[in-house]
């Protein structure tokens, strides 16, 4: 494979590169996501809850870029699976709290288990060199979106 040279390359073109590959590496990720039984929408709002902890519906919504009735009905069919509970911010009882419940946990957990071994079956392919550098990509991309925050 022909590579630029590090003087040559323009972040505008490895945006391309990477806009193009992380899609299709998420598409091969999520493949057995409908085998969990929870649309896609419902699957994203439930890893915010258990990674970012309780929010408010319209936390939820902008974090999700929906609007809020949208989330709304995301919330309740969370809590009608019983992935979710909703409870009274304590801060402010006008607003609802949506925490994710233990079988959401274990549902996001099967999910990310599913799609880690997917992902895992793509790097196989690969040899130790080219591993190597896609760990160090990983890092590199990881501390440049901790930057961003």
């Amino acid at each position: 494979m022909l590579r630029e040279s590090p003087r040559r390359l323009k972040a505008s073109s490895v945006a391309a590169k990477l806009h193009s590959v992380s899609i299709r590496l998420l598409r091969e990720a999520r493949k057995d996501d409908p085998r969990l039984g929870v649309t896609s929408a419902r699957l994203s709002a439930l890893s915010v809850l258990v990674f970012g902890g309780p929010a408010t519906l319209g936390r939820l919504a902008a974090l999700e870029q929906v609007s809020q009735p949208t989330m709304t009905r995301i919330a309740a069919a969370l809590v009608r699976g019983g992935y979710a509970r909703r409870s009274a911010d304590p801060n402010d009882r006008r607003y609802a709290l949506l925490e994710a419940t233990a079988k959401g946990r274990r549902l996001l957990e099967d999910g990310r288990r599913n799609r880690e071994s997917r992902l895992a079956a793509v790097l196989a392919h690969l040899g130790p060199d080219e591993l190597a550098t896609c760990d160090a990509a990983a890092d590199v991309l990881a501390y440049a979106l901790r930057r961003d925050d």
